[in-house]
């Protein structure tokens, strides 16, 4: 395994990048998040100039601190898998692709241009780097007659007056290398932003010329430590040392293609390569799930489990967690955040990890039947329908299968798998509907009817309060008040219920909501379990069939979803610690009315009189984040039903008829140590609830707490909505962005305050926040608001009082004039203008004054005609239309006294002279 020890570790490349443009006086930047939440138009960060859009763009607050930078550097965190941008199927193949990478870059915005930024290149790669300038090969754009685009002789002739070989500097069309040698590689691109084209074509140069440069650090690296392979670096080295320790697999030896015969290196190129795009991801807020970026993300990680599984033989459920710390110890320094989430990253990817661990071996072995069938009807085709079931019940990305495919020299039928997959999407759409208008349920004949039949017995369902899947035997099939024998007389998708002997499914209960995910015959039958219901004791799962088909006595796999399972855990154990720190803070009158524990959120009834003020719910957040802290562990068991009841503290829903045993949920305390010792009053100090839902194992599962609601249902009834996990995490960055924008808000000024604090009011009205954040931010809000409507009316009774001043001034320095004529800078505000008209009324002189609105591209203007001044042809209306012949828009008013709105801006010029010339011409006819 290849290991660096020479004078330019890739920590010391860095720094001493972001020395240079330090002492240039740039300014550090840090990188932009990898999740681009305030840009839809990409999945991730893929370049370093996507944080500086709105300055290019010309859209940023000049007044802000990002408005106000000239010079910037830093290192851009880039990930490229999915979307436009996408190497995720190179990875592995060569030396140099990867989904994430860092890219080295500086930036000019309206200062520097083509001589500054080419030398300051040179002299990072020839006097910090100490590249020979012989190595080095440079493009500079040949220009593109057909579209007016001239050549870029300026960059030529810069880099030529460096020292540059003139054989080496190179014109080309493109702003990437295009050469296929693979001894030379790109390492750093300038881009030049001097041009805007036009409508018609043409070129214009731009008012501020800017400059955006990315090196590839990766790359850079490698040829400073004079590697082939950017695999070889020490930015992989300690990677690839902790994958072998891991796996006990053979060392790494950067083999590729043929020569790699067992797979292995490549394997460790993907491993690598993908545990730092997940680490950086989820540091960010990724979260893997079936939608955009999630699916990618879930993508890269179930890639790389079987690579760990199938290539380096290694078990899945923690592998790539017990990995992240060494990216985390390269790179935390640099990048903070993956030190701060360490805890949070690791969480999230043994989720994913053990979720797919379930079904990997499983659909593997599905995928070798497949492939098998194929070949043994003399095909190297996979069916469609077959990949589509792999990733419709195993979870197999199709880019993970088709990867699979291409081992054995297969490829898929891709037509197939979109007719499969559209089809799959029909079929889930209307039983989705019939599931909702149609409830499947038994009733009190078919209740009777099963107890008559001792072939269906009652359902356990111990297994509910495991992890994981678990073997089973259908028992009944129901549809049309009928237990049927088989599926086979079943409509296609239809939906219809199973009885299994055992279930490792939740059934709804107790405010949880049920489990969904599948019954599964491995290449036989999947039924898509979409509800569960118990009834006296019988588990009812309701859903559709898939394929395939299935007969009452049929060995089965209940399979659980755990991705919805695991936040259904939090938010019970969350509700009951939100339970014991209501009566903490408010008193023990405090009683459960009812609750809600969905995957997304938690809904917390109770009895208590009054709104719980700011501080109160304050308090209860607290204690409860401080519970969940703690990581305590949760204890479960069954208890005889009347000792429980003389648990000290114990919370039981009144009128609830518990069953006898009753199971007991206790934080922090062992459920036996407590039927020991049933009447101690420290029992008191913790959470202890009747309860037949299912929980985490420890509180800091839950990892986070924001109530997000409260309100009054009815009277002397309180809610409280909150959520944990994920959705507390996104509630707090919302939150945070809510901040940040009003933080911007606070030093604009003018229309973009105005149109900004309004705007912001009606989102945070609609926000999905923490209460007390959304109180906070409301009461700054609201100063900031009536701050900046004090300095508007300030300001306007200042412009005011000058425009009136100006006024009476023209009249004292020249009393005999006989009118008022002038362009305000009030930016067409029209009641100043209407105060000037009715103060030269009374001064009895003609008035007719203008005013510019240039962001609202219109003219405001108003006039004054006494009646000495009017005719039978000539009045203050007759006036104001001569004008809006010059303006555009509308005018309207009386004999004297009229007002109008015009839309040619650069006129206004044009406008005063003409109502000059039309007073004192005192004939509008002579003028026609």
């Amino acid at each position: 395994m290849s290991t660096y020890n020479g004078p330019w570790p890739a920590r010391r490349i860095r720094d001493e990048f972001f020395n240079y443009f330090k002492s240039r006086d740039h300014t550090f930047v840090p990188s932009s998040s990898t999740i681009p939440y305030d840009d839809p138009t990409l999945l991730f960060a893929n370049a370093g100039m996507n944080q500086f859009k709105p300055i290019f763009l010309g859209t940023v607050d000049p007044h802000s601190e990002r408005g106000k930078l000239k010079r910037a550097f830093n290192s851009q965190k880039c990930i490229r898998a999915g979307g436009k941008h996408n190497d995720l199927e190179d990875v592995g193949k060569d030396s140099y692709h990867h989904t994430f990478f860092e890219m080295l870059g500086n930036w000019s915005f309206g200062d520097y241009f083509k001589k500054e930024s080419i030398t300051f290149t040179f002299e990072v790669l020839t006097q910090v780097f100490q590249l020979p300038k012989e190595r080095l090969y440079v493009t500079y754009y040949s220009g593109d007659p057909a579209n007016s685009i001239p050549s870029d002789d300026e960059a030529k002739q810069t880099w030529l007056s460096l020292g540059m070989d003139p054989a080496h500097v190179i014109p080309s069309k493109f702003n990437f290398w295009d050469g296929d040698d693979p001894t030379v590689v790109e390492i750093w691109n300038n881009v030049f932003i001097q041009f805007n084209r036009e409508e018609d074509g043409s070129l214009k140069p731009l008012p501020a010329k800017h400059v955006d440069t990315g090196m590839g650090f990766e790359r850079v690296v490698s040829v400073l430590q004079n590697k082939m392979s950017n695999y070889d670096t020490d930015i992989f080295g300690p990677i690839m040392t902790r994958i072998q320790e891991l796996t006990g697999a053979r060392p790494y030896t950067g083999k590729f293609g043929a020569e790699d015969v067992d797979g292995i290196d490549t394997a460790y190129r993907v491993i690598a390569d993908h545990v730092r795009t997940l680490s950086f991801a989820l540091s960010d807020g990724g979260v893997p799930n079936n939608v955009g970026r999630g699916y990618v993300l879930r993508r890269i990680l179930r890639r790389g489990c079987r690579y760990v599984r199938k290539k380096l033989g290694a078990p899945i459920g923690t592998f790539f967690s017990s990995l992240m710390p060494v990216v985390v110890e390269q790179m935390g320094d640099v990048f903070p955040e993956l030190k701060k989430k360490q805890d949070e990253i690791k969480e999230i990817l043994d989720e994913e990890e053990e979720s797919f661990s379930r079904t990997l071996d499983r659909g593997e072995k599905l995928f070798d039947q497949y492939a098998s069938k194929a070949r043994e009807a003399g095909s190297n085709v996979l069916n469609g329908a077959d990949v589509w079931r792999l990733y419709d019940t195993f979870g197999f990305p199709v880019d993970l299968t088709r990867l699979m495919a291409e081992e054995l020299g297969m490829t898929v039928n891709e037509k197939e798998f979109e007719a499969a997959q559209e089809q799959s999407k029909l079929a889930s759409k209307g039983t989705f509907k019939k599931d909702k208008t149609e409830a499947l349920k038994l009733d009190v004949h078919d209740l009777a009817a099963l107890e008559k039949n001792s072939a269906i017995p009652k359902t356990d369902d111990s297994a509910k309060f495991g992890i994981g899947n678990i073997t089973a035997q259908v028992k009944g099939i129901f549809y049309g008040r009928q237990f049927l024998p088989s599926t086979s007389s079943i409509p296609e998708a239809a939906n219809f219920g199973i009885l299994l002997d055992r279930t490792s499914f939740y059934a709804e209960a107790g405010g949880q909501e049920y489990d969904t995910g599948n019954i599964v015959i491995d290449g036989f039958c999947d039924f898509e379990v979409t509800n569960v219901q118990a009834y006296s004791g019988y588990v009812l799962h309701t859903g559709y069939l898939k394929y395939g088909q299935l007969n009452v006595g049929d060995e089965v796999i209940s399979s659980y979803d755990e991705l919805r399972r695991w936040p259904l855990r939090s938010n019970h154990t969350a509700t009951h610690i939100l339970n014991f720190c209501l009566r903490e803070i408010l008193g023990d009158h405090i009683d459960q009315k009812g609750s809600l524990v969905a995957p997304t959120k938690l809904r917390f009834d109770f009895s208590h009189k009054a709104q719980i003020s700011l501080p109160e719910l304050a308090k209860v957040e607290t204690m409860s984040i401080d519970w969940i802290k703690r990581n305590v562990k949760v204890y479960s068991k069954d208890v005889d039903l009347q000792a429980a009841y003389k648990i000290p503290g114990v919370r039981a829903v009144f009128g609830e008829a518990y069953p006898d045993p009753v199971r007991v949920v206790v934080l922090g305390y062992d459920v036996d140590e407590i039927a020991n010792d049933v009447e101690n009053p420290k029992w008191r100090s913790t959470s202890i609830e009747f309860c037949g839902g299912t929980h985490v194992a420890k509180t800091g599962d839950i990892k986070d707490f924001v109530i997000t609601e409260e309100s009054g249902i009815a009277k002397g009834i309180r809610r409280i909505t909150a959520v944990t996990g994920q959705e507390a995490q996104e509630a707090v960055r919302v939150a945070d962005g809510l901040s940040a924008r009003l933080d911007a808000l606070e030093s604009s000024s003018g229309r973009e305050k105005d149109a900004g604090l309004k705007a912001l009011s009606v989102e945070l009205g609609q926000a999905d926040i923490s209460v007390l954040r959304k109180a906070e931010l409301k009461d700054r809000l609201a100063a900031v608001r009536k701050a900046f409507d004090k300095q508007v009316k300030e300001k306007e009774a200042a412009v005011n009082k000058a425009a009136l001043d100006a006024l009476v001034s023209h009249f004292q320095e020249m009393p005999d004039s006989e009118g008022y004529f002038a362009i305000l800078e009030v930016d067409g505000n029209a009641k100043i203008l209407q105060n000037v008209v009715t103060q030269g009324k009374k001064l009895g002189k003609a008035v007719y004054v203008f005013s510019a609105d240039a962001e609202g591209g219109k003219v405001a203007h108003a006039n004054y005609l006494p009646e000495a001044s009017r005719t039978q042809s000539f009045d203050a209306k007759v006036w104001a239309a001569k004008v809006s012949e010059i303006l555009g828009g509308k005018a309207g008013g009386k004999g004297e006294s009229s007002q109008g709105v015009g839309i040619y801006v650069d006129k206004i010029g044009e406008a005063l002279k003409v109502a000059q010339e039309v007073y004192f011409s005192r004939n509008y006819s002579r003028l026609q």
